[in-house]
């Protein structure tokens, strides 16, 4: 379709398997650019080995897709018909405490981290457990991150340390990959008051389509993906929502059980159950299928254009340009 092909198409979270497989999918999509996590749980020198493995696999596919580490590589991306890949944490647990890590990632390519994955870290705290909010440190690194061009995701974190991290931030912040709790309530989802909240001091919302957090949950469809973009541009207007979907492709139960404990290996802190993605979009190639929905549903041109990509581009111009 026209429209889709036409499109600067970038996915806010994608926290797939990575693969050949995984990569040649991504194509199939017509995904322009992706923000692909490297580290959830692990060190600093974890996510070193996760970078140099993920950087290897790059090289090895170099015909569909490349790092890119600005929005003039993602352009150029597009224009070769490759997925620019950003290098991406959802925690920060990997900066442990030394505010020096931050630069030293960024260096390396990494231009989007979240504060903390679920739970209180150095940084602040989760979004599953009573909130403490943003600590000293956690000024301090958000101070760092700002400096040298690395987003602050608040998707995983908790309201306080959200609010606090907006207030304290000079530049926009997103929630990379959430839903609303007006549609359905989960710790995971944000309330009409947090996106208003984010989008009116700059800030962004990728809307994801994890099935937990659907209002129908596995038995959602794209169109009810639709219903939850629709419901966020109404909240937070058209030039504040992206996609973030949150891609678990090549992944089994093992790699969610990993995710759901506390630090990786203590306190359950969650059960999904079965994950399946909404029908007409169950991998990452049926991308196509949600400019469609969109349109179907009434969407204008205009606005399904800003929500895949141009939203997206914008945030990250403004936050990697230091």
């Amino acid at each position: 379709m026209s429209l889709h092909n036409d499109s600067i198409v970038v996915d806010g979270l994608v926290v797939s398997k990575w693969s050949e497989d995984v990569f040649r999918d991504m194509r199939k999509g017509g995904l322009t650019a992706a923000n692909c996590t490297v580290s959830i749980w692990e060190d600093f020198l974890g996510t070193l080995d996760n970078i140099i493995d993920f950087k290897k696999l790059i090289d090895a596919n170099s015909d569909l897709v490349t790092l890119v580490r600005n929005t003039a590589e993602i352009h150029e991306a597009k224009a070769k018909g490759k997925t620019g890949l950003i290098m991406g944490f959802q925690n920060s647990h990997c900066f442990e405490d030394r505010i020096e890590y931050v630069s030293v990632f960024k260096e390396l390519g990494v231009g989007i981290s979240q504060l903390t994955y679920n739970t209180q870290n150095l940084i602040g705290t989760g979004c599953y457990e009573r909130d403490g909010g943003l600590s000293g440190f956690g000024h301090e690194i958000v101070a760092e991150m700002n400096r040298v061009g690395i987003l602050v995701d608040l998707s995983h974190v908790g309201p306080l340390t959200s609010d606090e991290a907006i207030r304290a931030s000079s530049k926009p912040v997103c929630y990379s990959h959430c839903l609303p709790s007006g549609l359905k309530e989960h710790p995971r989802n944000k309330s009409d008051e947090q996106l208003k909240f984010i989008a009116d001091r700059g800030g962004f919302v990728g809307v994801t389509m994890f099935p937990p957090f659907l209002k129908r949950g596995i038995e959602a469809t794209v169109d009810d993906y639709v219903e939850a973009i629709q419901y966020t541009l109404n909240v937070v207007g058209e030039d504040a929502v992206g996609i973030g979907t949150d891609f678990t492709q090549g992944y089994d139960k093992g790699f969610f059980d990993w995710i759901t404990h506390d630090k990786g290996s203590y306190r359950k802190l969650t059960n999904f159950g079965p994950i399946l993605n909404p029908l007409g979009i169950r991998t990452l190639g049926e991308y196509p299928n949600l400019t469609e929905a969109m349109q179907a549903a009434g969407m204008k041109d205009r606005v399904i254009q800003k929500v895949l990509g141009e939203n997206w581009l914008r945030l990250l111009d403004d936050v990697w340009s230091v």
